[in-house]
Parts: structure tokens; C-alpha cells; sequence
């Protein structure tokens, strides 16, 4: 049996499947620090299910840790940033563009570096072990145990980054190195923050797993710990030490798969409505569409794989301020909506008491919100219906009729058709779709590269390659051989660069294998 839990900012969820079969579900309030509520809601499900701690084989987790610590500016380690381009590139350095807020939290010590390549693979000037010394001598100087290294081109050609890393590591063996070709695409300056951002995450990333740890060890639960990915798939602990950066996301990515499986839709958009926000996104053969261009991280420009997903500000524990039309969040009471909320005794005047009053839901106790005005009640109905149907048509690629999944705690907010005719799906366990998205995770890789086709390698030769290299990924991460297939292949030709270039992006999933061991698996640790 697995064990599915999502850390939200209102609920931590958990859920336990056996097969496709949901046992027993739990829906606890998020504590502070968030850790207590993953003990109690195992506990809960345990408890109230009667499984065996010995029965759960494995334990998936969604988490925000890392975006809020992102988003707030806490807990970032100083890190040290390597780009291999000169005697390119100078003008632009590292972090350009970023808030201050974040630069004074992670304080970056800037290196700039001769090498990187060409489009094509050719050397723009040769790696200098020289210039690294140096950048070793600095960094055990300033007691800087975290460092990104990016060149020009690493998804064409990671031999510089490679070698780079080989030198700093050889100075520095505990030092933490994050390397862009592994986590960002095409785009250096876009591809180099986001692999900033993972490097400052590098050491929160430690905590939080040995914490996530230590909470299955004190609820005695002994089976493999594995966290959600933004793409809808899992990562090991060991990989989740190396990758903070892939659990953006994880939570909205969560519930669309959640949605999928419970509305036997591979195809359909999904609304997830939580206690703090709302997240509208698009399935397509069973998994998020993914974001083509730059993604916005906390004010800082980045391109690594992120699902496309309108979000705002409302959810269960929104508050109301009366007006024409009423006006609904963005603030929130957030994990504090069973104490604070009208029908649970508070007072404040939340979105939840609103579905209450006009009966949309049966939460707490009716009623402490039978005295509201019947305006009020039906103009924020109305209101937080219009807001998820206009989201719904943003994300429409075609005027053909695109089906409607509602999902998440928050889900009562909204009536059973939207305006403009949409009717919604509720499926059952909709309320907690996100812990169950993360039950069912599989195993991925990913290739996002460019190819220069030339007389030695044809594309028919580039595309197969691109496969095998996907295909391996997700067999080195845990994935079960027999069950690997290609759920997502992208070719677009580049025309402002010379020569014949092809950018190529491929994925592959498959499940996880059941003997996998977290601890063996994965890729070699830096």
C-alpha cells in the first residue's frame, strides 16, 4: 500500500491507496511547522484505516517548503555562482534582474569564468583550472558550501560544467554543486537563475528530508520516502537532496493528477480550490500541460520545467469584504480557518461561510451564518463563480468544449454550473485529489537539448538518441523497465541560429519499480 500526503497552507492531506483503491483518507490543519501535521495526519490515517505499519510500502510528499522559502526569502544558503562564458557574456552577470530582497538573502559571490560553447559544440575558449583554484581558495575562505556552475550552451555540451565541478570538488569534497545543464533549458541567463535558485535550496533541502524522515520514523512507519515533482512524477530523497528546485509546483501538479484519476478524464481542465488560492490548469493525456516560455519564481526569470497554471487568490479561507461586488481575498486565514471562519465559532467573514449560507456546503455549524445578508451571500457566489469561469477560458487553447473537474477542499465555493453553461465534475475524494496525485506518482526523465543535424547525424539518428537518453533517466530514478513509455516528444527547429538546429524534448514515465532502494538509486551524489 502507498501513502499519498500534500503539505497545502491551509490542510495537510493524506490519503492511503492500495492499487488503484482509495482506503482511507485524513485532512488535518497545517501547523507552523508543517512537520507536526505530516506525524498527525499519518497517525490519523493509520489509526483510522487499521492498516499495519508494515503494510505501507511507500510514502509520497508534496511540498511548499521550498517555494515558500523561496517566496519569503528564509532559510536560502549563501551560494557562489561559476558561469563559464568569457570572454562572453560579461555585461549580463548573475542575478541581474533579481529582487533585492533575495540577492541580500542568498549574497552571492560572483565568478566569471573562460569557457562554455557554441550552439553547435564548438569551444568559445578553453576551461582555465587556474581561474578555479582560485574560485576553490575563495569559497573555503568564505565558508560557501553551495555553489551553481553554468556555461554557455551546457544542454548542447556539459563537458565544461562537468569538468568544472570535477575541479571544485576535488578542492572542496563537501561542497554542494548544482549544475545548469541538469536543471534549466535553453536560455543562459533564465537557466542559470533557476539553477541559483536550487543551489541556495541545496541545504534546506537536507533538513527537510531528514525531517520528512524523522517524521516516518516517529509514526514507525519503515518504507521508502519519495517527494512530488512538478511534472507530476517522484523523486527519491537522495535526488530530492540534489533537486529542491523540482517540487515547485508539486502541489497543483498533485491535484491534476489526482483529478484525472478520480474523474477517469486524461483530458479535461482542472480547478483546484484550496484554502488560500485557486489553480486553474490544463490535462493532456493524463498529465499538466507544461509552460513553453519563462516562468516567474518569486520575481526571479526562470525556464526549467514548470506546469501551466493560472492561479488566484481565493480559496476557503478567504476573507469577504461586503461591496458591489463583494471583495473576496486575495488575503486568507489560511491553516487558521477552523478557529477564525463565521461557521466555526470565529469572525471572520470568510468565502467558506458564504457556501455555507447559500448552501453550497454543510461545514460547521449554519447556523452562525443564517444572519447574513442574502445579497452578500448570492453577489459572492456569483462572484467567485465568474472568477474560476473566466480562468477556465484563459487557459482554452480551441472553442472546443473543454470538460470542467473541480477539486480540493475547497471546491464547495463554486455551484454545480459555471456561467457561460460549463458544468462541473466533483468527483468522489475530490477533497483531497492532491494527496492521492501524489500516491500515484511515477517515475520520469526528461531531455530538453539542442542538436545541430549535420551530414554524420540524421534526425531520424538525433530523435532516437534524445529517447533512449529519456528512457535511461527514468530507468536510473527508480522506474520499472517493462512499464517506461514516451508520453510527451517535441521538435522545433531553431532558425536564428545558424546551421541546421533542432531543439528536441522528450519525456519518459513509467512506474516505480518496487524494489527500488532510495538509498542505491538515483544519480551519483555531489
Amino acid at each position: 500500500m502507498r501513502v499519498g500526503i500534500d503539505v497545502g497552507g491551509t490542510h495537510t492531506d493524506a490519503v492511503l491507496m492500495n492499487a488503484d483503491a482509495v482506503v482511507a483518507t485524513v485532512k488535518t490543519p497545517t501547523t507552523g511547522d508543517v512537520t507536526t501535521g505530516v506525524v498527525t495526519a499519518l497517525r490519523r490515517l493509520l489509526a483510522s484505516s487499521g492498516a499495519r505499519h508494515d503494510e505501507v510500502g511507500a510514502v509520497m510528499i508534496g511540498t511548499t517548503h521550498f517555494t515558500n522559502a523561496l517566496v519569503t526569502g528564509r532559510g536560502l544558503a549563501r551560494t557562489a555562482v561559476v558561469r563559464l562564458a568569457l570572454p562572453a557574456t560579461a555585461a549580463l552577470p548573475p542575478t541581474v534582474g533579481w529582487p533585492g530582497r533575495l540577492v541580500e538573502a542568498i549574497r552571492p559571490s560572483v565568478h566569471l569564468c573562460h569557457g562554455g560553447v557554441e550552439f553547435d559544440g564548438r569551444e568559445i575558449s578553453p576551461l582555465r583550472p587556474a581561474e578555479l583554484e582560485r574560485v576553490a581558495e575563495h569559497l573555503h575562505d568564505e565558508d560557501i558550501t553551495t555553489v551553481a556552475i553554468s556555461s554557455v550552451f551546457s544542454p548542447v555540451s556539459h563537458d565544461f560544467e562537468e569538468r568544472a565541478a570535477a575541479l571544485l570538488l576535488e578542492r572542496l569534497p563537501r561542497l554542494h554543486v548544482s549544475m545548469s545543464h541538469e536543471i534549466g533549458r535553453i536560455g543562459l541567463l533564465e537557466r542559470e537563475n533557476a539553477t541559483i535558485v536550487n543551489a541556495c535550496l541545496r541545504e534546506l533541502a537536507e533538513e527537510i528530508v531528514d525531517a520528512f524522515t524523522a517524521a516516518l520514523r516517529a509514526v514507525g512507519v519503515d518504507a521508502p520516502l519519495y517527494l512530488s515533482q512538478n511534472d507530476g512524477t517522484l523523486m527519491d530523497a537522495r535526488y530530492t537532496r540534489r533537486y529542491p528546485v523540482r517540487t515547485f509546483a508539486s502541489g497543483p501538479t498533485n491535484s491534476m493528477r489526482g483529478a484525472a484519476f478520480l474523474a477517469g478524464r486524461a483530458d479535461c481542465a482542472v480547478v483546484d480550490i484550496g484554502g488560500t488560492t485557486t489553480d486553474v490548469g490544463v490535462l493532456t493525456g493524463g498529465y499538466p500541460r507544461q509552460a513553453t516560455g519563462e516562468v516567474d519564481i518569486g520575481g526571479v526569470r526562470t525556464n526549467f520545467r514548470m506546469p501551466d497554471i493560472l492561479s488566484i487568490g481565493l480559496g476557503g479561507g478567504s476573507r469577504v469584504v461586503p461591496g458591489a461586488p463583494p471583495r473576496i481575498g486575495p488575503d486568507s486565514v489560511g491553516y487558521e480557518l477552523t478557529s477564525r471562519a463565521l461557521v466555526f465559532g470565529g469572525e471572520v467573514l470568510t468565502a467558506t461561510d458564504l457556501a455555507v449560507a447559500g448552501g453550497l456546503a454543510d461545514i460547521g455549524d449554519r447556523g452562525l451564518v443564517r444572519g447574513l445578508d442574502t445579497h452578500l451571500v448570492r453577489d459572492g457566489i456569483a462572484e467567485m463563480a465568474t472568477r474560476v469561469a473566466d480562468r477556465v477560458d484563459q487557459m482554452r487553447t480551441s472553442p472546443a468544449p473543454l470538460p470542467v473537474v473541480v477539486v480540493g477542499g475547497g471546491g464547495v465555493l463554486v455551484p454545480d454550473v459555471l456561467p457561460g453553461g460549463a458544468r462541473i465534475h466533483r468527483p468522489e475524494h475530490h477533497a483531497v485529489a492532491n494527496a492521492i496525485g501524489a500516491a500515484i506518482g511515477q517515475i520520469g526523465g526528461e531531455v530538453d537539448r539542442l542538436y545541430a543535424l549535420t551530414g554524420e547525424r540524421t534526425r531520424e539518428e538525433v530523435l532516437e538518441e534524445a529517447r533512449q537518453e529519456a528512457v535511461e533517466r527514468s530507468l536510473a530514478a527508480g522506474a520499472t523497465a517493462g512499464s517506461v513509455e514516451i508520453v510527451e516528444m517535441e521538435e522545433v527547429h531553431v532558425p536564428y541560429l545558424p546551421g541546421n538546429a533542432v531543439r528536441v524534448r522528450v519525456r519518459a514515465v513509467g512506474d516505480l519499480h518496487p524494489a527500488h532502494d532510495p538509498a542505491a538509486g538515483g544519480p551519483r551524489g555531489r
